[in-house]
């Protein structure tokens, strides 16, 4: 049977499938491991408005670790900077200092410089 008479068919038994383009990668995360599929090929099919996803390609595993893990950027506000000057009379650069070194938390870098 020919995939587009198969399509046909599905389609009348209320099953619609998409085809996605341009799929890079698939990542399946798990606690100790992940599981990533390069040249993926992924089809999603919904059924009745449940979706069910068919990926192939070629597959490799990955331990991760703790150190893979990004943390995200720390910004300083100035606002935050402005009211560590205003509580402790430090200079800005000083007060921006202390609020990294605290990773953000205003009281910590209040008492760091207070205690200096």
């Amino acid at each position: 049977m020919s995939p587009k008479k198969m399509k046909g068919m599905l389609k009348n038994m209320g099953i619609d499938i998409e085809e996605l383009e341009n799929v890079i990668e698939v990542v399946i995360r798990m606690p100790d491991k992940e599981i990533v599929i390069e040249n993926a090929s992924v089809a999603i099919m919904d059924a009745h408005g449940v979706k069910s996803f068919q990926i192939s390609g070629d597959s490799r595993e990955r331990s991760v670790s703790g150190a893979a893990e990004v943390e995200p950027e720390l910004v300083i506000l100035d606002s935050d900077v402005e009211l560590v000057v205003a509580k402790t009379g430090a200079k800005a650069e000083d007060a921006k200092t202390a609020l990294l070194e605290a990773k953000g938390d205003l009281a910590a870098a209040i008492m760091s410089l207070a205690s200096k």
